[in-house]
């Protein structure tokens, strides 16, 4: 999902807020609990996101959910704000758009792992202490399997894409055989 202006405006006004109070870290976290109460809930979602209920209404859902969370006044007030200017739907964006802010103010890089199974922890911190070594920076993952792959990874990180997978290989190795190489 790509983050449109306003979001880049509004996740841009929350970092800076919560950089203020050295929260970045905190209010990135109530972001992610937020962002998992409504996709756990689409009636909750919906109840929000849509005008059809009174902005008063909104507001009351969301001062009870924001003090359930533990979701600090910073955040409560932006969300509040949002359902005012009609732009709680784009929570999801202004979300992404904070994460990124906040991974680039501490050096981290995200990177996607899809593996063709299971990976263990040695795995894991093989796969990053690699991958951080090649950028330099510090690296979070989020893995997904693909038992499509036969075996291996591919990693994508920073816009380069490193692909190992058993797949490729014998892609590969086919072409090569085929040349004549």
């Amino acid at each position: 999902m790509r983050s449109s202006a306003v979001a880049r405006r509004y996740a841009r006004a929350l970092f800076s807020l919560a950089s203020e109070t050295s929260a970045t870290r905190a209010v990135r976290g109530e972001l992610e609990r937020m962002a998992k109460l409504l996709a756990e809930n689409p009636a909750l979602r919906a109840a929000l996101f849509l005008p059809l209920h009174p902005a008063a209404e909104r507001h009351a859902v969301l001062r009870s959910i924001s003090a359930r969370l533990g979701a600090s006044d910073t955040l409560r007030k932006l969300l509040l704000f949002l359902i005012d200017q009609r732009r709680l739907v784009d929570f999801d964006a202004i979300r992404l758009e904070y994460e990124r802010l906040d991974d680039e103010a501490t050096g981290r890089l995200q990177a996607e792992v899809i593996a063709a199974s299971p990976l263990d922890d040695r795995q894991l911190a093989r796969v990053r202490s690699a991958l951080a070594a090649r950028t330099g920076r510090e690296i979070e993952l989020e893995v997904r399997v693909d038992r499509k792959l036969i075996g291996g990874a591919i990693a994508m990180v920073g816009g380069l894409v490193f692909d190992g997978s058993l797949r490729t290989q014998l892609s590969q190795l086919r072409d090569n055989l085929t040349r004549g190489h």
